[in-house]
């Protein structure tokens, strides 16, 4: 890989990967892992900064939401950033883990996409019986998904369980008869011409080329507080909040030149938050 600021940033896919690079070079060294875009876009505006602190930061690029959180917690990384916390706290809860979010950078609405249907409104206006609306896999987006889905009328969730919905014991009733199709969410992109439509998270649609938008979604106005829930954070093994490498990553991120390279870069497809817990 090239060589940026005098920093190397290296690419891996998987943990086999992470294992041979032994995470951390040396106690000067953050080994942060990401994904391609915006992640890994929004950490290179930053090395210079964390140079200037004494620190390097060495970016290893992932492809899958799998990895990240598994080579956080055995070691091979010293943070992730690729995801919001209720992803967060759903690995936790499954795998036994305490892993911490110290840093909300930015917020990925969820959209809907036109795929093989071609119409602005057809997903509103005469949706024809039997459409195939592909959503994310993941149990927390796939929720967030059906819930976008019910907030433009096409379906109703069972109340008791809308948070946690799924597209199999989630939906109450689904009076055009969608099919709805759960699936990886990094695939979506490829497999937009083959369905009527997607749910498709910001970063997926950015690095996937998708740009035929049908509809916004995961706005205040359907969710006011999901630009909060959302927001994708940097995050470390429980212990590390205060690892001066961490803190360093932190101060350089929570600027107002960050804050204006996501609005530029991404023209509102991405949203900056900059929170601190």
């Amino acid at each position: 890989m090239k060589k940026l600021f005098g920093v190397a940033v290296v690419a891996v896919v998987t943990l086999l990967v992470f294992a041979a690079c032994g995470g951390r070079n040396d106690e000067n060294t953050l080994v942060i892992g990401a994904t391609a875009v915006p992640h890994y876009e929004i950490l290179e505006q930053v090395v210079d900064a964390i140079a200037d602190r004494g620190f390097s930061l060495q970016i290893e690029e992932l492809s899958d939401f799998t990895t990240p959180n598994h080579a956080l917690n055995d070691g091979s990384l010293d943070a992730n950033f690729f995801q919001h916390r209720p992803f967060l706290n759903n690995f936790n809860e499954n795998n036994g883990t305490t892993l911490v979010p110290v840093f909300g950078v930015h917020f990925e609405p969820l959209r809907v996409f036109i795929g093989r249907s071609h119409s602005l409104v057809a997903i509103l206006d005469g949706l024809h019986d039997g459409a195939e609306i592909a959503i994310p896999d993941d149990p927390t987006n796939e929720a967030r998904a059906l819930q976008l889905l019910e907030f433009l009328g096409l379906i109703t969730l069972h109340e008791a369980t809308r948070s946690t919905a799924s597209a199999t014991t989630g939906i109450a009733e689904n009076p055009h008869n969608l099919r709805i199709r759960p699936v990886v969410a990094q695939t979506l992109p490829a497999l937009l011409q083959d369905v009527d439509f997607a749910v498709i998270n910001g970063n997926v649609a950015l690095q996937g080329g998708v740009t035929h938008l049908a509809i916004e979604g995961a706005s205040e106005e359907h969710d006011p507080n999901a630009r909060l829930l959302f927001t994708n954070y940097v995050v470390v093994r429980d212990g590390y909040q205060n690892d001066e490498r961490i803190l360093a990553l932190i101060d350089a991120l929570d600027t107002e030149e960050i804050r204006d390279f996501i609005y530029e870069q991404y023209q509102g497809r991405i949203i900056p938050t900059l929170i601190r817990p």
